[in-house]
């Protein structure tokens, strides 16, 4: 057992530089009651951690396991800290005591190479800043290890079992010595069963005995602020004790303590702690405090609600005037301005548009005094199913190609890919497309009727008088042209059957009407003593004539 009286024997050699650091770094040393089976026979505390010596013969799985019991694990020795906390424990009590340091049974053997041999730590890991290893051999056998009151490592059989083991415990953080009068006794109880009266740091669930006032104290945590004394009575207790456990100031009223807090906070449930006016108010935006109390308050855009804590939306577009220029948009805590179509927002004003601003002209507009006009690029027109795209045309019998940058190349209609970008038109009228003559054009070609016939389509049909006779004259005229598309030769529309029946009656007249005109040529030429020929000027003249040739004198 400790003793705060006990004079303590000097520590070896290696530690003496590292004691002006013990009262910093070390909290607690205690003394004990009567050491029984799993009893701490001393420990110590820092903030975080408490570290206990049993004087148990164990095994190294038992020890483990009675660490294990009290909440904690077999001691990690990482630096000289934990050193100098083991100097303490031991008291330079002899005896070898286990360590949380042992090799997986997996490994071969030993490796004096290495910091740790091979070793891990109980806690799974490798990690440490210091060892202290004893001079020995290779000794694979043996694969826990001690600490002796040497403060030296050993190798020693798991089987095998020790004088008794060390433990350490580790907490979140923890409660101070409870400030008393000297003639006031606490006594202390942690929750890995140490007792005594010299702590000076304890872990959470500790209890604290002050038998001169019936009290009995525990260190808790219960608002998560960090642990601290507390009871289930609320209210002070005793103001010389621990300051009555008081967050804020204690004073005597009346011979009963009494716990008050500074500006802006107010005794919190349990009559010691202080807190916030605010904490806990229900406040929909912003908590402000006032004295002892609280006032809600919204975010701008919204107004405090006749509850006292909702925050309701204030309609900014309601307002007159309204905020915006042509159109409000109400929004959770705010607006927007929008402008009406044909205006824009320009620096939160609507500036009026150009016609070809939204127009949907697929490559040029031409602003008109009432609208706009949609025009194409050189090398496209207008396309005629729709005013606003553009398709490619060419005027001439070659134009250029029009390639992207992959090098594709394309053609307008009517015309093919010469080389690589060079498009040449197609002479549609080679391929007997119409029925009588033929003007090629760039891009399609226009089909022309003789005199008596009218263009329907690229057909010629034979207009018919009022007797149903097809009316005759020797003199051809061209209809004027009509544009038809270059490929692939357009298709006959379908006919009414009583126009198909004309068509076949005309044809069958117009077959009588040559039949009686070849007999009325025949005998003319036998009865004329001069005879003439008739030459057929030719597809491109405008108009077509009969003229007269000298006939060849008779021998």
């Amino acid at each position: 057992m400790l003793s705060s009286g006990r004079r303590r024997p000097p520590p070896p050699r290696a530690m003496r530089p590292l004691l002006p650091l013990l009262p910093l770094l070390l909290l607690g040393t205690v003394a004990l009651a009567q050491p029984r089976d799993l009893s701490p026979a001393g420990a110590q505390c820092l903030e975080h951690e408490c570290f206990a010596v049993f004087w148990v013969s164990r095994p190294f799985s038992g020890a483990s396991k009675g660490c294990e019991r009290g909440g904690g694990h077999l001691m990690t020795v990482r630096s000289t800290v934990a050193e100098e906390a083991i100097a303490l424990l031991l008291q330079n009590r002899e005896g070898h005591l286990w360590l949380g340091l042992s090799l997986s049974p997996s490994l071969p053997c030993t490796d004096p190479d290495r910091r740790l041999r091979g070793f891990r730590w109980v806690t799974g890991d490798r990690s440490t800043d210091y060892t202290n290893w004893a001079a020995s051999g290779k000794r694979c056998g043996e694969r826990c290890v001690t600490v002796s009151r040497e403060l030296r490592w050993e190798e020693r059989r798991c089987e095998e079992a020790a004088d008794g083991f060390l433990c350490q415990y580790t907490y979140g953080g923890s409660c101070p010595r409870l400030a008393a009068p000297r003639d006031v006794p606490v006594t202390y109880a942690t929750p890995f069963g140490a007792h005594g009266t010299e702590f000076l740091a304890l872990p959470p669930r500790s209890v604290a005995f002050i038998p001169d006032f019936g009290l009995e104290l525990r260190c808790e945590d219960e608002d998560g602020a960090g642990p601290r004394w507390g009871r289930d009575t609320p209210g002070a207790w005793p103001c010389q004790l621990g300051g009555g456990g008081c967050a804020g100031s204690c004073a005597e009223e009346r011979g009963r303590p009494r716990c008050s807090c500074p500006e802006g906070a107010v005794l919190g449930p349990d009559g010691r702690g202080c807190r916030s006016p605010c904490e806990g108010a229900q406040c929909q935006h912003h908590c402000v405090v006032a004295d002892t109390s609280f006032v809600c308050m919204c975010s701008v855009g919204y107004r405090l609600a006749a509850d006292g804590i909702s925050c309701e939306d204030i309609d900014d577009c309601a307002s007159e005037p309204g905020p915006c220029e042509q159109k409000c948009v109400n929004t959770k805590g705010g607006f927007e301005c929008h402008c009406h179509s044909g205006y824009r927002m320009v620096d939160g004003h609507c500036q009026h548009l150009p016609p070809c601003w939204e127009a949907p002209c697929q490559q040029r507009c031409e602003e008109l005094p009432h609208g706009y006009r949609c025009g194409c690029h050189p090398g496209y027109a207008v396309d005629p199913q729709d005013a606003t795209r553009c398709r490619l045309h060419c005027n001439a019998t070659e134009c250029p190609a029009v390639c992207d940058a992959g090098r594709a190349c394309e053609c307008p209609e009517g015309f093919l890919l010469d080389g690589d970008e060079l498009c040449v038109d197609v002479d549609e009228c080679d391929s007997g497309h119409c029925e009588f003559n033929c003007t090629n054009t760039p891009g399609g070609f226009q089909c022309h009727c003789p005199h008596g016939f009218h263009l329907y389509g690229v057909d010629c049909i034979p207009i018919l008088d009022g007797d149903g006779e097809e009316p005759f004259s020797g003199d051809f005229e061209p209809v004027p042209p009509t544009r038809v598309p270059s490929r692939p030769p357009p298709k006959a529309e379908q006919l009414h059957p009583g126009v198909l029946v004309g068509i076949a009656g005309g044809a069958l007249l117009s077959l009588l009407a040559l039949l009686a005109l070849g007999f009325h040529l025949a005998r003319k030429r036998c009865c004329s003593h001069g005879s003439m020929d008739y030459k057929y000027s030719g597809p491109h003249e405008k108009e077509l004539g009969l003229q007269p040739v000298p006939s060849a004198q008779k021998p």
